[in-house]
């Protein structure tokens, strides 16, 4: 059976963006990359956004500078739930950027620090694109909190 021209190669994955096919109308391209800025920008609120906003809560409910445990513990709760609801939220964008692109979104990214060194053998679990949003957040937060404590945080002493 012929394969149609317009499939992948079989030793190949269709690309993480939204379909370039002519035949896709471009609102439904429009819609797709839409869905992928939101899966960015959740994935950055989710590792920057959620902390600082708890810690900004915690530091209005107290109004001493005698620490109380109350403000901790409720700090701790609603980074864990937030993240949790975010996380899924995320995924469930996810699934309708996969639905709405008829395709799956998965690619395989091979990162260096997974590869072996007797060979080139498949890790077995294909990428999606919300895994690629999530690693490029988390380096954007990684740098973001490096730039903040060696240049904006100042010295205690």
């Amino acid at each position: 059976m012929p394969v149609p021209t317009n499939a992948p190669a079989p030793d190949r994955v269709a690309p993480a963006g939204p379909p370039a096919d002519p035949r896709v109308p471009a609102p439904k391209r429009a819609v797709a990359w839409f869905l992928i800025a939101v899966m960015a920008a959740g994935s950055i609120f989710l590792w920057l956004g959620i902390p600082v906003l708890w810690l900004w809560i915690g530091s209005m409910l107290q109004k001493t500078s005698d620490p109380k445990l109350g403000p901790y513990i409720l700090i701790l709760v609603g980074i864990i739930g937030s993240m949790i609801v975010t996380a899924k939220a995320l995924a469930r964008l996810n699934l309708v950027y996969e639905r709405m692109t008829g395709r799956s979104s998965q690619v395989r990214v091979r990162m260096p620090w997974h590869r072996s060194m007797r060979g080139e053998r498949d890790s077995g679990r294909p990428r999606t694109v919300l895994d690629i949003v999530m690693v490029i957040s988390v380096s954007a937060a990684a740098a973001a909190f490096g730039f903040w404590f060696f240049f904006l945080a100042g010295s205690p002493f």
